[in-house]
């Protein structure tokens, strides 16, 4: 059986209105995903069908933790995510992607598989900084050794020395330091 197959909803045989689905997203969820950022995560999507005659809206619920790369000491730490989204299937002719929210799929279909969706929403709901947290002291659970090592070559602006000529370019990397 393929993995994927696990994130099939057939609606041919439903009934028109609501209809619930659990689904667990875990680690070999994410290797199905070539170069995917996340190798290991334990999350909860929980998927409301409405279903009408000519349209199905799904309303997606994603609740858990996914492992990140810190991108300032480098190190694995969990990132919680929890985000709703919802998206719609029409029926048309052929099977096409209308927008990100809207997708067509043929008439003659009874299924619809939502793992590049699950995906791509959990993707969505990760900060554009990955950074570990703070403690409830307000200090940074990154690793000391690496935040020091990181320390020691940023160049402080009182460390220069008069009269010494600085590269443009650098000049210009020091803004984005001072604009955290």
């Amino acid at each position: 059986m393929n993995y994927r197959s696990k994130y099939v909803i057939a609606f041919k045989g439903l009934k028109n209105g609501e209809h619930f689905f659990n689904f667990e997203i875990d680690n070999l969820f994410f290797n199905m995903f070539e170069g995917s950022e996340i190798s290991e995560g334990k999350l909860d999507a929980i998927v409301k069908l409405t279903r009408q005659e000519t349209l199905l809206k799904f309303d997606v619920a994603l609740k858990g933790t996914v492992e990140l790369i810190c991108d300032r000491c480098l190190e694995t730490f969990n990132q919680k995510v929890d985000n709703k989204s919802e998206f719609y299937v029409k029926f048309g002719i052929e099977e096409e992607m209308l927008s990100d929210e809207i997708m067509v799929v043929p008439f003659e279909e009874h299924q619809v598989n939502i793992a590049q969706y699950l995906y791509e929403q959990v993707v969505l709901g990760l900060p554009a900084k990955r950074v570990h947290g703070r403690d409830k002291n307000g200090k940074s659970l990154c690793n000391p050794e690496m935040v020091t090592k990181l320390n020691n070559y940023l160049i402080d602006e009182d460390d220069e020395k008069p009269g010494e000529e600085i590269d443009d370019r650098w000049s210009e990397l020091r803004k984005l330091l001072n604009n955290q």
